[in-house]
């Protein structure tokens, strides 16, 4: 019988309070609360159901400053849970790409669970906020998620258009789709961890 693959992770600091569950393995559902982070909590929310990871957050920074401690705190909360559900990862897909396109926008993700850190980005902001969120906390999120879960993370945005919001929907939905992908148990593995190393 597999392992459950969830995790809970608390985080507090003088500038966040993070409380954290995931299971990737469902029940379907989320339940997101930044604290009046708007624009950062709809990205959570389609993280969350693109994903298929049942996601339960609330987290409250020092918004009164800006939004990149949340920001932060919040990636490596999601990264520490999601390798800690992970485990050994045997029996896992491992790898997983998506291309998504946000009406005039489409986007690159390509995920590898290889308990090693990589990010490579191209997007750059046009403005400096969308709402609430400061542009540039964009790939701070992704590198911060994929150093703390231990993963290599491409994401490219291959045809920019023209909006700004459609270009940070489309990385966080191909994101979710690529590691949809990655996470799942293959049932032809044999339970098998997807390495010539034998170690994930």
């Amino acid at each position: 019988m597999m392992n459950k693959r969830e995790a809970r992770v608390t985080r507090n600091t003088n500038e966040t309070s993070i409380e954290l569950q995931l299971n990737l393995d469902g029940p379907e559902g989320y339940k997101i609360e930044t604290g009046g982070a708007g624009f950062f909590n709809h990205m959570l929310d389609l993280l969350a159901r693109h994903s298929g990871i049942n996601l339960q957050l609330k987290a409250e920074g020092d918004l009164h400053v800006d939004d990149h401690h949340l920001v932060e705190d919040v990636a490596i909360a999601i990264g520490t849970a999601l390798g800690e559900a992970l485990g050994d990862k045997a029996g896992i897909e491992r790898y997983g790409s998506a291309i998504v396109p946000m009406d005039e926008v489409l986007a690159l993700a390509a995920v590898d669970l290889s308990g090693r850190f990589s990010f490579v980005g191209n997007y750059e902001p046009q403005r400096d906020r969308v709402g609430d969120f400061s542009t540039e906390m964009v790939n701070h999120f992704f590198a911060s998620l994929a150093a703390a879960a231990r993963i290599n993370l491409h994401l490219r945005v291959l045809v920019e258009g023209s909006n700004e919001h459609h270009r940070i929907e489309a990385l966080f939905k191909a994101f979710a789709r690529a590691l949809k992908s990655a996470v799942r148990i293959n049932p032809d593995s044999g339970g098998v961890i997807p390495s010539t190393k034998g170690t994930l």
